[in-house]
């Protein structure tokens, strides 16, 4: 209808049929997040909120790309029990934001823990002492406190 010339009457394709305009494709700002290999960790199933209402599992060692809806994004990762503090992430001069998730309880101190346990009672148990039987307990205590008490504090965002 309107021939080789647009509704304007510019050229639109050139004469090879590529389009005259530069089409740049627009930057997405990106979130990657990452879960740490620990061993508390793969004992949970971890799932990232965005906003509020879109969930992203975490599968461990594959991070998971998230592109950024709003500026600034709400992420809260939770495994039903534990919720960490959300954290308002806003965009900035590098398009895409790294972050790694982590346990409070590193795997150093669990095997310090249960290494204590095991000395702590083996030397209450020969000696005859009950108090360092009952020391013994102490670690075990501290993870729980650790777990069910610090609920908000088990599980942490760290930027990378």
């Amino acid at each position: 209808r309107f021939g080789r010339r647009g509704f304007t009457g510019c050229p639109r394709l050139h004469r090879d049929h590529k389009s005259t305009e530069k089409i740049k494709p627009a930057q997405q700002h990106r979130i990657v997040v990452l879960q740490k290999n620990q061993l508390l960790l793969r004992l949970l199933k971890l799932r990232v909120v965005v906003n509020g209402h879109t969930i992203y599992p975490l599968v461990r060692n594959k991070p998971v790309v998230i592109d950024m809806p709003t500026n600034p994004t709400k992420l809260v990762v939770t495994d039903g029990f534990h919720i960490t503090s959300s954290l308002n992430v806003t965009y900035a001069k590098n398009y895409t934001r790294y972050f790694t998730i982590v346990c409070i309880i590193e795997d150093a101190q669990l095997i310090v823990g249960f290494v204590l346990i095991l000395i702590l009672y083996a030397m209450g148990l020969t000696s005859g002492i009950v108090f360092l039987q009952l020391l013994s307990t102490v670690p075990i205590f501290y993870f729980l406190f650790l777990y069910y008490i610090k609920r908000k504090d088990f599980i942490k965002i760290q930027p990378v």
